[in-house]
């Protein structure tokens, strides 16, 4: 797995190579340069095959076939990252290439390593003008037929971007002009992916040892385009530190975590999963994640539906068994359901389900708690039955078995509800109700400090699904798509969790493993069907295909 870094680690991993490993800082800043030079010989002049180029990954897109660039603009800043422009005109000047800096701070101001490397390149006679002097209306983003190298702020951004930059980024973004950044796109926080203020919105990001977790979270992964992580000499000791939390989870780290599927087994050995849901006008919900569960390689599904409604399931189901619970005769549970689901997971399931379709009153939720605080095998919750714990988020922690939560930013929101004291760092300090809103400004933060608060895992779904661990580790999801925006996804998701753990998955495998696995079905589905018409049941459909598709070891 790919770890995915923060400025501040990213920050310790420089200066760890530049003061323990004894590798100057003008040496990685030439090595990044490099980097940065090769990928734009690749994209815009199809200099070099990007199969022989085996010390880097690309971690999304492909390349666009070449164009027609006639005049490169780099634009600098007066940091490191401006530094890395300077070596990038150098080396593009010196292969020939039209280029022309333009610098958004005064030459007097620089320090270190970028000071020397502007100095450089003013020897090797590259043009570099200040913006300051530049006609007002920034007419050198006027010219067509240009590439425009970003190389303004680096990943230590932490305040608004202001006047003037924010009116140079703002016309760099209305001239069309194609853009690959240095790093990060300018304006990008690189620990949030928010938008400070305004950002450059790139084809391309060139970056540096890791992926930062601004390229991957909204909107930064937006405007980062196709992102390059590139090798330029850290040791693998850092790159794989323990102590960087975030992981990218990719389709190779998946594929070891397939269940098997021995030749002397039966049903039984492929686990038996409870599914509690369903309830008067949800019957849909409870049946998908139970489809879900089976495609997906459980030996035996059972659904818990509140007895009134037996009749309607049971002319709905073919390889999924019944259990009729007490109901309070309007087609809900009753608190009464708990004694026997307890007693039918003691003597027959390994995992239970709770959720999809439940329903949501005082009884559902003193049903749930209790649930919580008595089983003894894992637990999936999804949807009703994570309103049914809103605000009384404690009872995670009595658990006797391994919880696994699966919240949507407004699910999570009324988690957090009543001063749960789990939101995000940047949420942590105010103390109004967190919103849905706030959970995406810090989808990380706010999932990690949940899950260590609560000794759960948590699956926090959006774009893109991250999931956390109570011992502190985070992995950011890398598949799915806009298709899957539509009604009981989610349930499938559910099901599909539940099967892996009753595979005897360990919860941090199952949910990941599920996670990654419902995005690439999603995947396949909407090749299938097309983004706008998919709908759950075609992702149900499409479970099969991914398990011929994903070589198991």
């Amino acid at each position: 797995m790919i770890k995915v870094a923060t400025a501040k680690e990213m920050q310790h991993i420089d200066r760890v190579t530049i003061e323990k490993y004894g590798i100057p800082g003008t040496v990685l800043m030439e090595r990044a340069g490099l980097s940065v030079v090769k990928r734009i010989n690749e994209i815009f002049f199809n200099d070099h095959p990007l199969s022989s180029l085996g010390s880097s990954r690309r971690l999304s897109g492909g390349m666009n076939g070449g164009c027609c660039i006639k005049k490169i603009i780099v634009l600098a800043g007066g940091g490191n990252n401006g530094g890395d422009g300077f070596v990038i005109a150098r080396i593009l000047h010196n292969q020939e290439r039209d280029v022309e800096v333009f610098m958004t701070s005064m030459p007097g101001k620089l320090k270190g390593d970028a000071k020397v490397n502007y100095n450089a390149a003013k020897k090797f006679g590259v043009k570099i003008t200040p913006v300051r002097k530049v006609a007002s209306g920034f007419s050198f983003l006027r010219k067509r037929d240009c590439l425009v190298v970003d190389a303004i702020l680096g990943t230590g951004l932490s305040k608004e971007v202001r006047s003037p930059l924010s009116g140079l980024i703002k016309k760099l973004n209305r001239s069309s002009l194609p853009v690959i950044s240095v790093d990060i796109p300018s304006g990008i926080s690189s620990d949030t992916g928010e938008i400070m203020g305004c950002a450059v919105k790139s084809e391309y990001t060139v970056t540096f040892g890791l992926p930062k977790r601004g390229h991957l979270l909204y909107p930064g992964a937006e405007y980062t385009g196709k992102l390059f992580v590139e090798e330029i000499g850290f040791a693998r000791s850092l790159l794989e530190s323990e102590k960087i939390r975030v992981t990218l989870a990719l389709r190779k780290d998946m594929i070891p975590l397939l269940p098997k599927r021995p030749e002397y087994s039966h049903k039984g050995t492929y686990g038996h999963v409870l599914l509690i849901a369903g309830s008067k006008g949800k019957t849909g919900a409870a049946l998908m994640a139970a489809k879900a569960c089976l495609k997906t390689g459980a030996g035996l599904v059972t659904i818990g539906i509140p007895e009134t409604l037996v009749s309607t399931f049971q002319s709905r189901v073919t390889e999924e068994m019944i259990l009729p619970l007490p109901d309070k005769g309007n087609g809900t549970f009753s608190i009464k359901s708990g004694d026997v689901i307890l007693g039918f997971l003691k003597k027959r399931a390994n995992v239970l389900a709770v959720g999809p379709g439940l329903s949501n009153d005082d009884e559902i939720s003193k049903l749930v708690c209790r649930l919580i605080s008595e089983l003894k095998v894992p637990i999936v919750i999804d949807a009703d039955g994570l309103n049914a714990i809103s605000g009384k988020t404690a009872v995670l922690r009595k658990s006797r078995a391994p919880v696994i939560l699966t919240p949507h930013a407004g699910e999570m929101a009324r988690l957090l509800k009543q001063g749960a004291g789990c939101r995000g760092q940047r949420a942590e300090t105010n103390e109004k109700q967190s919103t849905p809103e706030d959970i995406e400004q810090d989808r990380i933060g706010t999932a990690l400090l949940f899950a260590k608060k609560t000794k759960s895992y948590l699956i926090l779904k959006g774009v893109p699904t991250v999931t956390a661990t109570p011992g502190g580790q985070v992995f950011i999801n890398s598949t799915g798509n806009p298709g899957m925006a539509t009604a009981g996804t989610g349930d499938v998701l559910t099901g599909m969790i539940s099967a892996l753990l009753a595979q005897k998955l360990s919860p941090r495998d199952a949910a990941l493993l599920g996670v990654y696995l419902h995005g690439y079905v999603g995947d396949i589905a909407a090749e299938k069907k097309g983004r706008h018409s998919m709908v759950a049941s075609d992702i149900i459909n499409a479970i099969p295909l991914v398990f011929k598709t994903l070589k198991q070891r």
